[in-house]
């Protein structure tokens, strides 16, 4: 007779960390361990082979940690011949072989997730306890109490809540500093002679399990998106910790003042890298947070630096989860300036004449990867500036990147990115034309397009359309005070000058 377990603990992809809470009683005498690999996370969007083959090492380097622990772990693999291929189909097999009495797991990032995992036991009469995922600094309830109330939400005023809540960066119940955000100081761009010599990134040679993994990937995954030549990412924990501790001693001094700058080939920057291992659990924000900090406090690291780092861990990272799991699932249906164009073609390919697009692009496809800039005001603002349906937006930044988990990335694409939710997620659309990519960059220096013109055969598409998206939606962003002085910048323009950029704006949107 085959043994019954009390607990089947369910782990998923992006929960990679043995101080999980669905962890802490487990008992490898009673307890049974369940994870999956199966094709419907890999194609219900097209993971790129990059984010697959991250995910997928990540898994299998933690379920090889768990045997070493003597702590059984059902494991299915991607190749096993008889992978039912769902996540709901391999929890059902487990729960007929292992009889459990209960199902355990750490509450999930994925809406979708959850409620397919919640259906299986439902049908199976099982209870399933979901705990708090103790990764993060405060809870769903704790953002569900500071939004009770209010007519607005922003970032900034939960953000000051989490600072006072855990001491970092305070002095006497101050900000350290005598102000809470840094922001204004850390816009630089690295002028006409570029960044100079920049700090190597560190990155990972894959091992046998993850050459194994990409073999997989590049078999049963062919189609996906992307290219594995250049895979580098940390995959342990180990590899995390010295990925943190490399940024922190090499980039992290100058993340602040060029956080926001790009230039034409490069793809690093001083950017820190671990998103994605913040995001499979591999590291926890609370160690991340205090390697910054004490940087600072030993002189090493400027302070607006260091708050501007931290701010993306401790405030936007915790409000953009707030977010998800407060307005899920009809946030994902979000439409407010009901964009209902196609994405481009070339958003897959990189094949555009824009410099900028072509080179996010590329690097993205060639490493699952691009800064928070190139996301929101290179292809992000083209997206938007067209009128892309922001799902099929979504669903591109969800296939490509390799830190994108749903919770994570859906409020800062549809929300932030797309102002799909009419201002929920930030206080008013970022939108700008080819002078702010000009004024950041270098890549209008190479390009085609002049960024100063908005109509004519050199005019750059992003000023075309920049003024067309005002002008489309003048009245619905007149209501916001943030957007006065673009609009007023609008209304300087000649009836005949508007006409002729929705001429140009439409050749565009007919052309892509």
């Amino acid at each position: 007779m085959a043994k019954s377990y009390r607990h089947l603990v369910l782990i998923l992809g992006d929960q990679l960390n043995l101080d999980a809470s669905a962890l802490t009683d487990f008992d490898p005498n009673q307890d049974v361990i369940w994870m999956a690999e199966v094709m419907e996370e890999s194609t219900h969007v097209p993971s790129s082979k990059q984010r697959s083959t991250l995910f997928l090492s990540a898994m299998r380097h933690f379920a090889q940690l768990l045997e070493a622990k003597n702590w059984p772990v059902r494991y299915t693999r991607l190749e096993d011949a008889d992978n039912s291929g769902t996540l709901a189909g391999e929890l059902q097999k487990a729960i007929q072989d292992c009889k459990p009495q209960q199902l355990v797991m750490t509450a999930p990032g994925d809406w979708r997730v959850l409620q397919s995992l919640r259906a299986v036991a439902k049908h199976h009469e099982l209870p399933l306890e979901i705990r708090d995922d103790t990764h993060f600094f405060s809870t769903v309830r704790d953002f569900a109490e500071h939004a009770k109330g209010r007519k607005q939400l922003r970032q900034e005023f939960f953000y000051r809540e989490l600072r006072q809540k855990t001491g970092i960066l305070m002095a006497d119940k101050k900000p350290v500093g005598g102000q809470w955000n840094f922001d204004e100081e850390n816009r630089g761009s690295f002028g006409k002679k570029g960044p100079g010599l920049l700090p190597a990134p560190l990155r990972f040679a894959p091992d046998a399990i993850t050459q194994e993994v990409m073999g997989l990937v590049n078999t049963k995954l062919s189609k996906n998106p992307g290219a594995l030549n250049s895979f580098g990412w940390p995959v342990t924990r180990e590899q995390a910790l010295q990925a943190l501790d490399s940024f922190i001693q090499n980039r992290l001094p100058y993340f602040g003042l060029y956080q926001d700058a790009m230039w034409e080939g490069e793809v690093w920057l001083y950017h820190s890298h671990i998103s994605s291992s913040l995001n499979l659990k591999l590291l926890n924000p609370r160690e991340v947070t205090a390697a910054a900090e004490k940087a600072y406090q030993q002189g090493i690291v400027p302070l607006p630096a260091a708050e501007g780092f931290i701010r993306q861990v401790l405030g936007w990272r915790e409000y953009v989860r707030g977010i998800y799991w407060t307005q899920m699932p009809e946030y994902l249906e979000r439409n407010e300036m009901q964009s209902t164009a196609k994405l481009p073609a070339f958003y897959w390919t990189g094949q555009t004449d824009m410099a900028c697009m072509r080179d996010a692009i590329h690097q993205t496809l060639e490493h699952g990867y691009a800064h928070h800039i190139q996301r929101l005001m290179v292809t992000g603002l083209y997206a938007l500036l067209l009128g892309v349906a922001p799902k099929e937006v979504h669903e591109w930044y969800l296939s490509v990147y390799v830190d994108a988990v749903e919770w994570v990335e859906l409020p800062n694409t549809l929300g932030m990115s797309q102002f799909a939710d009419g201002g929920v997620m930030a206080s008013k659309p970022y939108v700008a034309s080819g002078k702010y990519i000009d004024r950041m960059s270098n890549h209008c220096k190479g390009c085609k397009f002049n960024p100063a013109l908005a109509t004519g055969d050199a005019a750059c598409p992003f000023t075309t359309l920049y003024w067309d998206y005002l002008n489309r939606h003048v009245d619905t962003l007149a209501k916001n005070p943030r957007m006065l002085m673009q609009l007023k910048n609008l209304n300087r323009l000649s009836d005949d000058a508007r006409a002729e950029i929705a001429s140009q704006a439409n050749l565009i949107k007919n052309a892509s």
